[in-house]
């Protein structure tokens, strides 16, 4: 088994190590059905993405895993990332706590809806990585970087934005949380942020991105924004 292996998938076991330990601590129990059905949603979905990847796209593979905050170039970016980071542990953490405290009554079947937001959310990356081999976790360009404008960029100019938007969303309603949406709310304005951030530096940087934001109109949703 070569290196990257072992980091790909060594980095997800020690994921859904941290992320069950989070849960589960703070909800105080084991007895959590929805967050069992939600962990193995997860990471059924990221297993089966990094399988793909390790033998598709290794290049691909080997920019994901050099995210977070410390791998960011511009100071404004580490602070992003941080902020999101935190935001995700939140996603983790307050539904943890809900369950705990019966903060929220939600109906079994919005938690099974929240589920297939998070199968969906995952699916829709994995559209984009399919497309687009440069979708670093970073913003950064590739040495032989190109704008991509087929596939789900045909539709807006940041799907991976759009995707991940659906799968946060569909965390906290699929551990039962209705206090957890809130969290995604709070950290709408860093994601939006790093959005703007990362176009402007595009437009600066990768030849053909201002045609590019002429052509595809939207950033995020069809006929919105």
């Amino acid at each position: 088994m070569s290196s990257l292996h072992l980091k790909a998938f060594g980095g997800l076991a020690i994921l859904f190590l941290v992320m069950a330990s989070l849960l589960f601590a703070t909800a105080g129990t084991f007895d959590y059905r929805q967050a069992w059905a939600f962990l193995a949603v997860y990471f059924a979905a990221s297993l089966a993405i990094t399988l793909y990847l390790v033998k598709e796209d290794r290049a691909l593979l080997t920019r994901r895993m050099r995210g977070g905050p410390f791998a960011e170039k511009e100071p404004a970016q580490r602070i992003i990332m941080c902020i999101a980071s935190l935001g995700f542990i939140g996603l983790i953490v307050v539904p943890g706590f809900d369950h705990r405290f019966g903060w929220s009554q939600m109906p079994a079947d919005v938690v099974i809806a929240g589920d297939v937001l998070v199968a969906l959310g995952w699916l829709g990356i994995f559209f984009v990585f399919k497309e687009n081999s440069f979708s670093s976790a970073t913003i950064e360009l590739a040495v032989d970087h190109r704008v991509i404008s087929t596939g789900p960029y045909a539709l807006v100019r940041h799907p991976m934005y759009a995707t991940s938007l659906v799968m946060l969303l569909g965390i906290p309603i699929a551990l039962g949380s209705w206090w957890g949406v809130l969290i995604l709310a709070a950290i709408m304005p860093a994601l939006i942020w790093r959005l703007l951030d990362e176009e402007r530096f595009l437009v600066r940087n990768l030849p053909g991105y201002a045609a590019y934001q002429g052509r595809v109109r939207y950033r995020l949703l069809p006929l919105i924004w």
